[in-house]
This record gives structure tokens, C-alpha cells and sequence, in this order.
């Protein structure tokens, strides 16, 4: 089975225990924040986390440690902002190849054309198709204003 096929809690759980058994303390740590995550999303919502749901749960990760980055960074705490971007690689490790422009570019004319979007008011139409497409791919605020610049004329 090719690892894409693995479901990608399967393989962050695996990694916990070969991390585990490596004794990497941070990479074990970082990990278990992943899984914590993933679990509280479960007991919250009483549901199974797919890999889509996971993707939602690694970016709103990643979105975090960014903006903790630079809040480390201005305060003078380069140690911590090293840890952030420690565990920025690692998320961005589990998701998958991020998409070029020009993917972004094709994938939001299909969108367009799907929806038949003529103005921002459509905006939220074409964001619905794209969300499926680009998820964990592109962040979704860029993606985002790139729709309205070109519904309004951009």
C-alpha cells in the first residue's frame, strides 16, 4: 500500500510510535499536539476524523504557529520561534504538495466556469467548489482574496 493510501491519522499515529520508540522527544512532542487535536475535534463533534477534516485541523495548526512565530520573533524569543517553525515543518510534512499558481489559476477558471460566477456576490459559490480542490494545498486566504480580485473585475 503506497503511503497516500494510508489514512493520514494512520500514519501520524505511526510516526508517534516511531518516534516513540527513537526516544525523539521533540519530534514525539509535536506529534502528540497534532493527535490531541485531532481527538478533541473528535470528542467535540462525536465524530471520526477523515483525512479532509485533518487537512482542516494541520492548517488551522500551521496558521497558528505562524502568527506565534512572529509574536515570538518581536518579543526577542528566538527559542521559542524555533520550536514554532520545528513544528511548522512537520505539519507541512504531513500535507500534501502545495499547488503552483498556475494549478490555482486553471482550477479557479474550472470554478468559474462551473458556478457561472459574475460577481462577488457568486464569491461564496465558487469558494465552496474550490474548498474541495485546494484544501490543504493553498491557503485559503489567499485563495480567497484571489476570487474576489477576480470577480470584481481584477
Amino acid at each position: 500500500m503506497s503511503e497516500s493510501a494510508v489514512p493520514l491519522k494512520d500514519r501520524i499515529s505511526n510516526d508517534v510510535k516511531v518516534a516513540m520508540r527513537a526516544q525523539d522527544k521533540r519530534r514525539l512532542g509535536a506529534l502528540r499536539l497534532i493527535m490531541a487535536a485531532v481527538k478533541q475535534r473528535e470528542v467535540d463533534e462525536r465524530v471520526v476524523v477523515d483525512d479532509p477534516a485533518l487537512l482542516s485541523i494541520l492548517e488551522k495548526m500551521l496558521k497558528q504557529r505562524r502568527d506565534s512565530v512572529v509574536q515570538y520573533q518581536n518579543g526577542g524569543r528566538e527559542d521559542l520561534a524555533e520550536q514554532e517553525i520545528y513544528e511548522i515543518d512537520l505539519i507541512q510534512s504531513y500535507l500534501p504538495m502545495p499547488l503552483t499558481d498556475a494549478e490555482l489559476d486553471t482550477l479557479l477558471e474550472a470554478a468559474l466556469q462551473q458556478t457561472g460566477a459574475a460577481s462577488v456576490k457568486d464569491m461564496g459559490k465558487v469558494m465552496a467548489v474550490l474548498r474541495t480542490e485546494v484544501q490543504g494545498r493553498a491557503d485559503m486566504g489567499a485563495v480567497s482574496s484571489r476570487v474576489k480580485s477576480r470577480l470584481s473585475g481584477g
